[in-house]
């Protein structure tokens, strides 16, 4: 198995271990104004296409350790409703889902995708491309870098994620369907916007983008604050993409509700550390 950058990205098209490059400087500087305009940016073949058949298969080889859930939530990731707010308010619609994730502490020591998360040279691209210093990678032992599962007929539907920012990288892609659909900025640090959020719940399309991924591309991604779902899977084969993530503070992990609904179950670190969120938004 690989463990050097160079077998997993393709560093003569995205030389990120050079940050002083010619090239990767106008790389970053075109993901900076995509993510301030749209919040997310792509990086097309970003991934090697013998690290990607690696990542590929580490995944097939546990997809019976893959926490699969059907529970309906909201956008904040709750699956339990709250009678005290309006019937018409976004935290109280809710919304089917067949989703599951290959939790971070199911990845073996060697894993390809836990090697490519835990180098500085990724962090430190992702921060630039940002411009956001300093970032830190997730300490949610489930989280910082599941694999994501969608089956035929699997649906992710409209939510926020729990962390500022994410990497989503293509693994394999649905036969027809699973398309990555968002609403760039729609909340922010001390501002949930509710009455716009509601609106594209209802189904007003007005702000709504999609984003086709490819096996091999990089999305980065601010997650924390822009709306976004997957659309139904169809077909015969499942979608498969891995979703590293870094945070702006390094104690922060998903919250025991969060956890327990997404990832399955919730350690003692989720409750240790289950305390208000700094930024004042919902999770």
């Amino acid at each position: 198995m690989s463990k050097n950058l160079k077998d997993i990205i393709d560093l003569n098209k995205y030389p990120i271990h050079d940050l002083n490059s010619p090239k990767i400087k106008s790389i970053i500087e075109k993901c900076k104004s995509d993510l301030e305009q749209d919040s997310c940016s792509t990086l097309p073949d970003f991934i090697l296409p013998d690290s990607l058949k690696i990542m590929n298969n580490e995944l097939e080889q546990q997809l019976n350790e893959v926490y699969m859930s059907k529970e309906s939530i909201n956008a904040y990731l709750y699956a339990k409703d709250d009678l005290s707010l309006p019937k018409d308010h976004p935290k109280r619609t809710f919304m089917n889902r067949y989703n599951g994730y290959l939790n971070s502490d199911c990845f073996s020591e060697n894993s390809e995708m836990k090697f490519l998360y835990e180098t500085e040279e990724l962090l430190n691209f992702v921060s630039a491309c940002l411009g956001v210093s300093p970032i830190y990678r997730w300490a949610d032992p489930l989280a910082c870098h599941a694999y994501n599962v969608m089956k035929p007929e699997g649906i992710l539907p409209w939510h926020f994620d729990s962390c500022e920012f994410t990497l989503s990288l293509m693994i394999q892609k649905a036969e027809k369907g699973g398309i990555f659909e968002y609403c760039p900025n729609i909340r922010e640090p001390g501002n949930e916007n509710f009455e716009e959020v509601k609106k594209v719940l209802n189904g007003d399309r007005t702000r709504v983008k999609q984003l086709k991924l490819e096996p091999g591309d990089l999305q980065i991604f601010k997650g924390r604050f822009t709306l976004h779902r997957v659309t139904k899977i169809e077909g015969n084969s499942s979608r498969y993409m891995c979703i590293p993530a870094y945070v702006l503070d390094p104690h922060r992990v998903n919250t025991p509700e969060h956890s327990k609904a997404i990832y399955g179950k919730a350690l003692p670190i989720h409750y240790e550390r289950n305390t208000a969120r700094s930024d004042g938004l919902a999770d």
